[in-house]
């Protein structure tokens, strides 16, 4: 398996109490690979580019994923990349 390198820093990871408790941790390590690899999962195209545009230049970067389950989660990595959060929708 190739292990991509993250095209960006997280800054510190947190996750809400909602998607903590639903998510399978598994889950959340491979999607938030992804996300730190430039893979945004299921964004629509305009925010697919929206994301490559903002690596380089400071801006929030937003991630669209499932978990096995097919729950649908978010992770959203700050502007100045303090931070990153995993998140349910119904929590924004």
């Amino acid at each position: 398996m190739k292990i991509e390198q993250p095209k960006f820093q997280l800054g510190r990871t947190m996750i809400t109490p909602g998607a903590k408790d639903t998510l399978h941790p598994e889950d959340v390590l491979r999607c938030l690979r992804r996300h730190a690899s430039g893979d945004w999962g299921e964004c629509v195209p305009d925010d697919w580019a929206e994301n490559d545009f903002a690596l380089d230049k400071y801006l929030r970067i937003f991630s669209v994923y499932r978990d096995s389950t097919g729950l649908k989660f978010w992770i959203i990595t700050e502007a100045d990349r303090s931070a990153t959060t995993i998140l349910l929708p119904s929590e924004y």
